[in-house]
């Protein structure tokens, strides 16, 4: 498929609010909350950061529907498949409140301290400082970006001219610091990584995605990738990438393949026959939200994939054992 690839710097959304179609290995363009022409209550805004060592994984989230926020923090073991801590914090109506940045890669500081939930993202240059504390929890995390490359998404709906998903996902950053609960330490060393998912949009009241992002040592090198479907027009742009040391290979379509049951093997694969990969789950972390008229419903599969990929310059990787995870979410929100 042809896919347009934004080069040339200006506004993510015109005058008239509409979203300008394609992708990006970086931030091109330039987002503004105040061009947005769209009812206040359908805004969402969110910076959620994932740290994962291959056992466990860290999770913080941050972000609003207007209507609806959320704040908190998610620690599990998704090879013993056991939660070991869970935090989360709503809040009601805090539309515009949040303050959450206009770029996902520009210095930045974000702070959240009510009722005892103390959360601070701060980004300097290519260095991430993560912090959560709450009653029996406290999180300290160092990302530090090591790629030159993100995938950058610029996806309208086919709903309406005015509805958009603006999206930059920021994987292979290595990540190292710890998390205790309860007096026990969980401690994230060489060999666990970071992943940023930022996004901001006004979306359909239901939408559906499904997407999958990892990153660990193949042949010796960095390796990530990014994948999804499901979302959004895609016709112009997927946000299917592959990360290899320095290099970056761009994917067309991406199929998720999987039956009733989440914890049997997923494929996933492209049109082009670049990609194929099988996703052996060890753990299913389900969300489930039910709050005012927000109904939401997320399997996120943890474990080990095997597979093939093929770079832009034809050199085939093969991946044994990569932890990682692919996800479906159906959402009402």
């Amino acid at each position: 498929m042809h896919q347009h690839e934004i080069k040339t710097p200006g506004m993510v959304l015109d005058k008239q609010g509409r979203i300008t179609p394609g992708w990006a290995s970086h931030a091109v363009q330039t987002y503004c909350r105040a061009d947005i022409k769209a009812s206040p209550l359908r805004i969402k805004e969110w910076d959620f950061y994932q740290v994962s060592d291959g056992e466990k994984c860290l999770q913080f989230t941050f972000g609003h529907a207007s209507y609806a926020g959320q704040v908190g923090v998610m620690l599990f073991d998704f090879k013993k498949g056991t939660m070991i801590a869970n935090i989360n914090k709503l809040i009601p109506f805090p539309f515009s409140s949040l303050h959450l940045p206009e770029s996902a890669e520009k210095d930045s500081d974000i702070t959240y301290d009510k009722q005892g939930v103390h959360l601070r993202f701060k980004t300097e240059g290519a260095t991430r400082y993560l912090s959560f504390s709450a009653r029996d929890f406290e999180a300290n995390i160092t990302l530090e970006k090591t790629i030159p490359y993100s995938a950058v998404i610029q996806t309208p709906f086919r709903e309406s001219p005015r509805m958009f998903y603006y999206n930059q996902k920021i994987n292979c950053m290595t990540a190292r610091g710890r998390a205790v609960y309860k007096g026990q330490a969980y401690t994230f060393e060489e060999g666990a990584f970071g992943l940023l998912d930022w996004g901001r949009g006004v979306w359909p009241y239901h939408n559906e995605w499904y997407w999958s992002n990892g990153a660990g040592t193949v042949e010796g090198r960095m390796f990530g990738f990014n994948l999804g479907c499901g979302f959004g027009d895609t016709s112009q742009a997927t946000e299917n990438m592959l990360f290899y040391g320095e290099t970056l290979t761009k994917l067309g379509r991406v199929h998720f393949e999987l039956g009733a049951d989440y914890m049997k093997p997923w494929r996933l694969y492209d049109d082009e026959g670049q990609l194929d990969l099988t996703l052996v789950p060890e753990f299913d972390r389900t969300t489930k939200i039910q709050a005012l008229i927000v109904r939401n419903c997320c399997h996120q599969m943890f474990g080990r994939f095997h597979g093939t990929a093929v770079l832009a310059d034809g050199t085939k990787l093969t991946i044994e054992e990569l932890p990682a995870f692919a996800e479906h979410a159906v959402n009402n929100w």
